[in-house]
């Protein structure tokens, strides 16, 4: 996003918005119309976030005409730019905004799903947090509804409240008939061609769930369920949280079908079918 390349000073100056939408690390943003730069009350609040505000507006409105040196200037474009990310947030949530959002999401301009199973379906930019320098921008996939950090370090340097928390949802909400199909196609483990039971892992899980409540149980002389005889546990086991024993006790007397041993809560009887 800092990426300047050799423009010169009247070249920025004079075309401030096309010198930064086409700026290599950019190509995430639409480009803001000027009518909602110059209108106040869709700036309202960013005086206060932006160094400089009153001159890093008109750096990117295109009146900017003060004469300072390098360093003071290279500070007011530092704040058009993070000015420029924060009206960006509010612009693509309006109906303009999302129309030009749309076309660069048809394109697919913000790159495609890494996932094989949704075949290069198109992603859209999104932030983890509306307030700024918090979270760089991530990619949405509306298939998978996962999210993907960008390929491109330049992208990857953007700050994600540029794009806010709510526009990818927005966006959907408007265009309804973008809303992808869930694909039913899922990638299947196998093992010499058979599949991949998942119900050992969850066995094992549920066993080890229910062998640590009887281990508390036990040790506070509390009326299990469990049948005798099975699966005995070693007497010298380590000594347990007695904070965690008296929860695990309140818990049972709250629902005692959770200490109602195989065909309880923690029993052995679920069943879960293969990965799909």
């Amino acid at each position: 996003m800092d990426d300047y390349g050799t423009e010169s000073d009247s070249d920025y100056t004079s075309y401030w918005r096309d010198w930064f939408i086409s700026s290599r690390g950019n190509e995430y943003f639409c480009e803001i119309d000027e009518e909602y730069l110059t209108d106040r009350f869709n700036l309202t609040g960013l005086n206060t976030e932006v160094q400089y505000y009153q001159y890093a507006l008109d750096l990117v409105t295109d009146v900017f005409d003060l004469d300072c040196d390098d360093e003071m200037r290279e500070t007011i474009e530092k704040s058009a730019r993070h000015l420029y990310g924060l009206v960006h947030a509010r612009y693509i949530v309006t109906t303009r905004g999302l129309a030009k959002m749309l076309e660069k999401y048809k394109k697919a301009d913000f790159g495609k799903c890494p996932r094989v199973m949704c075949n290069s379906h198109p992603l859209l930019p999104m932030g983890l947090s509306d307030i700024p320098n918090l979270k760089p921008v991530k990619l949405y996939c509306a298939r998978c509804e996962d999210i993907y950090n960008p390929k491109s370090s330049r992208h990857a340097s953007i700050d994600g409240a540029y794009f806010g928390t709510s526009f990818h949802n927005i966006l959907f909400q408007v265009y309804p008939a973008l809303i992808p199909a869930k694909s039913a196609e899922r990638y299947v483990p196998r093992v010499y061609g058979f599949k991949v039971h998942a119900a050992a892992a969850l066995v094992r899980w549920q066993n080890g769930v229910r062998d640590d409540m009887r281990r508390r149980l036990r040790k506070m002389e509390v009326e299990s369920g469990f049948k005798d005889g099975e699966d005995d546990l070693d007497d010298d086991e380590e000594e347990d949280d007695p904070e965690e024993d008296e929860e695990q006790l309140a818990l049972v007397r709250r629902d005692p079908a959770l200490g109602a041993g195989p065909s309880g809560a923690y029993g052995g009887d679920a069943q879960m079918g293969s990965v799909a």
